[in-house]
């Protein structure tokens, strides 16, 4: 299973229970499928950057998740289809290790022994 995380834009017509009912069946949807929750967050009403359709805000919801790569599929069908969907991204979430770990350049031969030779 990997770690992955959604943001959804929803249209700002929705009411805050509408926007509860909405992320619960999310959850549902990803826990039925063999998925665990791991963070919900509902963000709350904000302006865009650049108006959606005739939208110039929309209520930001997140969620992260671990899942099957199937589960994906399976979610990325049902935004498509869902009137109050205006737009959805999904990324896979890397560990910090691991991103720690690739930041860092590795030390070629070259470059150490030109710093030995330079220290003597």
């Amino acid at each position: 299973m990997h770690i992955y995380e959604t943001v959804l834009i929803l249209k700002p017509v929705m009411s805050d229970p509408e926007v509860s009912e909405f992320v619960d069946k999310t959850k549902q949807t990803i826990a039925g499928d063999g998925g665990e929750i791991v963070t919900q967050e509902i963000w709350g009403r904000r302006k865009l950057t650049h108006p959606i359709g005739k939208n110039r805000e929309g209520v930001y919801t997140y969620f992260k998740y671990k899942a099957n790569p199937g589960l994906l599929k399976k979610l990325s069908h049902n935004f498509s289809i869902a009137d109050n969907i205006m737009r959805n991204m999904t990324v896979l979430a890397q560990d910090r290790k691991m991103r720690e770990k690739a930041k860092k350049p590795k030390k070629t031969a070259a470059a150490a022994t030109s710093a030995a030779a330079s220290q003597e």
